[in-house]
């Protein structure tokens, strides 16, 4: 197989921070959330998740970590958000406190 015939895995990025919907926001109502998205590079994954944030109503977001997925993810609860990140879309998966 020659170069140009291999298929390359798309890059997936996992971004990793809190958001809130208030600008009162503390540490008590942050929402913990990872984006999972198609991006060239980690400036355009942070920008996209900022901007797919802003877009779900987030007036307030701290963004910790950015990662590469390492192929598709074990837990379930990624399954969908991956398969979402890989047709394009910016998935956002929220951990909120009970």
């Amino acid at each position: 197989m020659t170069e140009q015939e291999e298929v390359l895995d798309p890059t997936v990025y996992i971004v990793i921070g809190r958001v809130w919907d208030t600008e009162e926001g503390t540490e008590d109502n942050a929402i913990t959330i990872h984006a999972m998205l198609r991006a060239a590079d980690d400036d355009d994954a942070v920008r996209k998740t900022l901007e797919a944030l802003s877009g779900q109503g987030y007036v307030e977001a701290e963004l910790d970590q950015i990662g590469v997925m390492d192929g598709e993810p074990d837990e379930p609860v990624y399954e969908g958000a991956y398969h979402d990140a890989l047709a394009g879309n910016v998935a956002i998966v929220k951990f909120e406190a009970d």
